[in-house]
């Protein structure tokens, strides 16, 4: 794929971890992981586990979303399931990204912006649970194997949204760094812009942009009564990767649903390296894998100068300005469709790995 013209992404100290709340890829995202890995694993025995483990008219398409909606109200009132889990998992929002520097080339254990809870140590747990595995050692959270096929339904999508990997790091100077240990992220000499959440968009110039390259949405199936979503001066750049290239490669190859664009891009025949080793080992891969991505994410960015902004609870916070190529939304959102592919086609895999 073609380096891409891209967005500026140097990182500012936001003062709350607000890259941990955020839902990479979004609804539409996860739910087309999820409909890729459903449509592959049709007739296997790992559609008769997974079933199993899940409730009468689930798919891993409809628990894919599940992780997020633990987080709050926003997918209705909270389940005393959901309940249990955030009760015992007090840091599970933690669970969905790692910050590593994207200029680095594979994920290391104990390395700048991973955490013993982060989202490759969160998989392997979830994958050994299902593998059968148990104690301490492999199952710190004390995961279900219910829980845990909620989990890998849903990290699966996000470690392959190139931001919940790769992170940026700045210099006061506005230049890229790479923090070679923790402590130099002191927001200070070297900020961390939490997933992109501090780097901000022209919502109005990309909406132009995207007007002219990208194919007008088709009527949605599944959009009867969504609310309108409100127009705002600016979009942080992981807000435009958690949903909005998500929205342009569906517009681009015509879906009007998540299961559509499954079936679109399975239809395409696309090539997916194999995982190698054991299956508990492969979000190590996915994780290099995602680097890479985030490395074409993150090319020929321009950042403007820093200022402040002051968030709704009357803090102030350190942002950037970004400078976007015209053309942006198309290499953006080809790299969001290989991504969303690979990590439904992933999913599939690993269930098949556990359950052959």
């Amino acid at each position: 794929m073609k380096k891409l013209l891209s967005v500026a992404a140097l990182g500012a100290a936001l003062g709350v971890g607000v890259a941990s709340n955020a839902m990479a890829w979004g609804s539409d995202g996860h739910r087309a992981v999820g409909a890729i890995a459903d449509q592959l694993i049709k007739g296997s025995n790992a559609e008769k586990q997974v079933r199993a483990l899940l409730l009468p008219g689930e798919s891993l398409e409809k628990v894919s979303t599940w992780m997020d909606c633990v987080k709050g109200s926003f997918c209705g009132p909270q389940t005393p399931e959901m309940n249990d889990y955030t009760k015992a998992n007090p840091k599970h929002s933690e669970y969905h990204y790692v910050n590593v520097p994207f200029q680095l080339h594979a994920y290391h254990d104990h390395g700048v912006g991973t955490m013993e809870h982060d989202i490759v140590q969160s998989l392997r747990q979830a994958i050994w649970v299902l593998q059968g595995k148990d104690g301490a050692a492999v199952n710190p959270h004390r995961f279900t194997r219910r829980q845990a096929l909620l989990l890998l339904a849903h990290l699966a999508g996000d470690v392959h949204q190139p931001l919940h990997v790769g992170a940026t790091y700045v210099g006061k100077d506005g230049a890229f760094v790479v923090p070679t240990r923790q402590e130099q992220v002191d927001g200070v000499t070297i900020y961390n812009s939490l997933g992109g959440n501090a780097l901000l968009l022209d919502e109005a110039k990309l909406a132009a942009s995207s007007g002219q390259l990208i194919p007008a949405a088709p009527p949605r199936e599944d959009a009867e009564g969504k609310p309108a979503t409100a127009p705002r001066p600016t979009r942080p750049l992981h807000s435009y990767w958690d949903t909005t290239v998500v929205d342009y490669a569906m517009r681009r190859v015509s879906a009007r649903t998540p299961e559509q664009f499954a079936q679109i891009a399975i239809g395409g025949k696309p090539v997916v390296a194999a995982n190698t080793g054991d299956p508990a080992e492969w979000p190590y891969q996915w994780a290099e894998d995602a680097l890479a991505a985030a490395k074409l994410a993150h090319a020929d960015v321009k950042a403007g100068a820093a200022g402040q902004q002051t968030r709704s609870n009357g803090e102030k916070e350190t942002v950037w300005t970004l400078t976007v190529p015209d053309n942006y939304p198309v290499p953006s959102s080809a790299l969001a469709k290989e991504q969303l592919i690979k990590g439904g086609y992933h999913l599939a895999a690993v269930l098949q790995a556990i359950w052959p």
